[in-house]
């Protein structure tokens, strides 16, 4: 594994707050570790939980929710937002974007709470495990073996 390669997993399992394996031969992998989180998120200047907050944004402006959902949850599980300040987010965001698009996010909220709420019950790597998964698939168009 090259310097940026092992940068970009890094920075990733950082951000989302899980290790992300690594995958061979998937360009849009390659695009997303090396240069999304290889160079993009590992730029100094902005913090963590600015960085963060512009995510939210831009998914929560372009309708993703399944995008909203993962950026919520590690933005939970890395502490740099309290389930009461994303409310506050999506509030806002509701201002600028619309009652369908805010209240999607409130909900995403919502609903990464009771989630993490009931992983918690039976145990944390459930939940990152499903994260993880979920990451995969929104980077490659396919889900992790479970071997």
């Amino acid at each position: 594994m090259d310097e940026l390669r092992a940068k970009g997993l890094a920075k990733m399992n950082e951000v989302y707050g899980w290790e992300m394996p690594n995958i061979e031969g998937d360009p849009y992998f390659d695009l997303t570790v090396d240069h999304l989180f290889g160079t993009i998120w590992s730029k100094p200047g902005l913090s963590m939980r600015e960085k963060r907050l512009m995510t939210l944004s831009a998914v929560t402006a372009v309708g993703s929710q399944d995008l909203a959902e993962i950026q919520v949850n590690a933005a939970l599980l890395n502490g740099e937002f309290t389930e009461e300040e994303l409310k506050d987010v999506a509030i806002f965001l509701t201002q600028y974007l619309g009652f369908p698009l805010g209240s999607g996010l409130n909900g995403t909220v919502s609903k990464v709470v009771a989630k993490r709420r009931k992983a918690a019950e039976k145990g944390l790597a459930e939940d990152r495990k499903a994260n993880v998964n979920a990451a995969v698939k929104m980077n490659t168009g396919s889900e992790l073996d479970d071997k």
